[in-house]
């Protein structure tokens, strides 16, 4: 008889079950994916926001900047005219411009400027770095020269009155209409305060409204100088001498290629004026000449607020720069420290085409908008005008934005989060509740019992109308077969008891040889008829008898011992040997059908062996399992009956043809499942064991 574990198999195993749990992963799915669409579609808008505020706020800008730039182009004597003739841009210097009078003291540090804005020539010894300030009409001249042997001027030295110093010197060259070649010579007869000497085509003179100090260090000198404005023309340059020997002729290093100096550039009082004038909070104005040098700038951009800068915006900056354009480091939108404004979107506005351009610190997200137009006087550009704006009011909306946005989303997600979770624990609750019930159903045997969800409309309620439909089939099933072996040795045993007693009357007559034979094989026929009624009856009373026996606790192993030595008894052909590693094996179960058991086993094993071969029967611990072997010698397992010699109505014997109906070894296999355990053969090197693993109890 099939047992109702594989019928359970074979319906938590079916196709149908797969399919209706991938349909609930879908729908899971496809809810789960929804949550994505949330961030996406706001990252977009606020993408889209910012793009549209910044277009905003740069024709703002540009309108802006468009009339300053026009109203500034009214006064082109404001702008410089540029370097000069024979000169190029690269000889103009540039006068920064400084935020008090500095000490002079051949130190830069209280000057108000960057040690970038140092510009650099090539010296003898090494890079020659100097810079010139200017502040209430004075100029302020500080120089860093590399000289690894410093020659000063020496007692009674003098500045001779045409070419070089035999000695070293920083000289300004100062040429202008009324000052056709002067220079400003500046040396030392040692470290310390310096008159500085003119010479001029009238002459050499000390002038004592120069003052400068020389300061010895390391590896050279520094040198620092006071200039009143008013003795300056037009056009400066700055040339070191460096002497190796005083007797010697000096190198000389300048900060002009052409033969004389260009016009110096400073800042136009009267443009910053104007630009002061038309300053306002969080704009930036800047004025170039047409070579773009920096000659007038008024306002500041604000420091970075709270807003922008607040707790938790680095990394929604992180994220939201993941999706939107960087843009150009917030550092390039800075002055030139050179004094020269040389950014792709000013050298544009220098060419005639305003133009504009935003920036984007890395470090703090904040962004910078510019805008630059071209200053034309008389069809020609004159100059530029650069305006810029910090973009923090669009940061602290977009960062407002990414914060609501994270808010939300989070809240989204925890809810639709927890909607899936409630979903899916409900979906398996009912499904955990649909398995238990047939589980419990095909334990008990009632098969024809109602299942949970019957009446759902959905895939789980589908799923449990199947269960019911096959449980109750299967209940039908097993039904008929568990009546059929009590059907059929009722209803055969009757006619074959009239077989039979017509057998044994015939037995009675005078036959022929030819029908005594007939006779004869018909009781052999009649008698393994017999012996089938008895087997079905057998498994049906095991099947009985396992359902309604009560457990018991009892020895394995004393059972085993007292049924081997009766082995040896029953089959005097046989050597039977019984072995155990311990001495006690306590179980729980029924004894009388673990020998039954034994005996189907036993039995077996004498029909596939030979006289005086050697049975074994053995008991092994392994944990809290016990395995119980039967070993006989003989011809090993075909593979496919591995598998199916415990199976109902399924035997072989070896060298005969006859088929026998094989219920043996499957009350035996009853037997050891309703005793929890389990039963397998294998091949061995020179036979057959056959293991039946059951459950030992270790407490008792």
């Amino acid at each position: 008889m099939p047992s109702r574990l594989c019928m359970a198999w074979d319906i938590a195993g079916s196709p149908t079950n797969s399919a209706y749990s991938m349909n609930l992963k879908r729908q899971l799915l496809l809810v789960s994916l929804l949550t994505l669409v949330l961030p996406w579609a706001g990252y977009q808008f606020i993408s889209e926001t910012e793009s549209a505020l910044r277009a905003g706020q740069q024709q703002m800008l540009a309108g802006l900047a468009r009339a300053i730039g026009d109203s500034l182009g009214e006064y082109p004597e404001e702008f410089p005219e540029g370097p000069g003739s024979g000169a190029s841009i690269s000889d103009q210097l540039y006068l920064h411009p400084l935020d008090s009078a500095p000490e002079v003291d051949g130190y830069i540090d209280d000057w108000s400027i960057q040690r970038s804005s140092l510009r650099a020539m090539r010296g003898v010894d090494g890079p020659i770095r100097f810079a010139l300030g200017v502040t209430d009409e004075v100029v302020y001249l500080y120089a860093e020269v590399r000289d690894r042997n410093v020659v000063f001027s020496g007692p009674g030295a003098r500045v001779p009155d045409s070419g070089p110093e035999y000695f070293d010197a920083v000289t300004l060259i100062n040429t202008s209409p009324l000052y056709l070649d002067e220079a400003i010579v500046i040396s030392a007869e040692a470290p310390g305060p310096v008159i500085a000497v003119v010479r001029d085509d009238y002459g050499i003179r000390h002038d004592p409204s120069i003052t400068a100090r020389w300061l010895d260090v390391p590896g050279g000198y520094q040198v620092e100088a006071r200039i009143p404005m008013s003795r300056l023309g037009t056009n400066l340059g700055v040339v070191v001498n460096n002497t190796a020997d005083s007797g010697e002729r000096p190198a000389r290093s300048a900060s002009f290629a052409s033969r004389q100096p260009a016009a110096f550039v400073t800042v136009s009082p009267d443009l910053v004026a104007r630009a002061e004038s038309l300053a306002q909070p969080g704009l930036r104005m800047t004025v170039t000449d047409a070579s773009g040098w920096r000659i007038a700038s008024a306002g500041n951009l604000p420091e970075p607020g709270p807003e922008t800068n607040g707790v938790g915006s680095a990394w929604l900056r992180f994220a939201y720069n993941a999706l939107v354009e960087s843009g150009q480091s917030a550092t390039l939108a800075q002055p030139d420290p050179s004094g020269r404004e040389q950014l792709r979107y000013i050298r544009q506005a220098l060419s005639g085409e305003g133009t504009s351009e935003w920036f984007r610190s890395a470090e703090s997200g904040r962004a910078v908008v510019a805008v630059a137009q071209p200053v034309v006087a008389d069809g020609a550009v004159i100059g530029a005008f650069i305006l810029q704006q910090g973009t923090d009011a669009i940061l602290s909306l977009r960062n407002e934005g990414l914060v609501r946005l994270m808010n939300v989303t989070l809240i989204a997600t925890v809810l639709v989060a927890g909607a899936l979770l409630g979903y899916a624990t409900w979906l398996s609750r009912r499904i955990r509740r649909l398995s238990i019930a047939a589980e419990r159903a095909l334990e008990s045997d009632d098969l024809r019992s109602s299942l949970p969800s019957a009446t759902s409309g959905d895939e789980v309620g589908d799923l449990s109308r199947s269960f019911s439909n096959v449980l109750r089939q299967l209940g039908d099933y097993n039904d008929y077969l568990r009546s059929l072996a009590s059907k059929l040795s009722h209803e055969l045993r009757t006619p074959l008891a009239i077989v039979t007693s017509s057998l044994e009357n015939l037995e009675h007559e005078d036959l022929n040889a030819a029908s005594t034979g007939y006779a004869s094989r018909a009781r052999e026929g009649a008698d393994r008829l017999r012996r089938i009624l008895t087997a079905m009856s057998e498994a049906s009373r095991v099947e009985e008898l396992m359902a309604n026996a009560e457990p018991e606790r009892f020895d394995l192993c004393k059972v085993l011992e007292s049924t081997t030595a009766a082995y040896r008894d029953v089959y005097k052909r046989r050597a039977f040997v019984f072995t155990t590693d311990e001495d006690s094996a306590p179980m729980s179960g029924s004894p009388e059908l673990l020998i039954q058991m034994l005996d189907k086993l036993v039995d077996n094993a004498v029909e596939f062996s030979r006289d005086d071969d050697s049975i074994i029967i053995s008991l092994q611990h392994e944990a809290d399992r016990i395995l119980l072997d039967v070993t006989n010698p003989g011809p090993p397992l075909p593979e496919r009956m591995r598998h199916q010699m415990f199976d109902s109505m399924v035997s072989v014997r070896p060298g005969s043809d006859d088929q026998h109906l094989g219920l043996g070894l499957y009350v035996a296999r009853l037997i050891a499942e309703g005793h929890g355990g389990k039963i397998e053969a294998t091949n061995t090197a020179d036979g057959v064991t056959v293991r039946v693993t059951l459950q030992g109890d270790r407490n008792g």
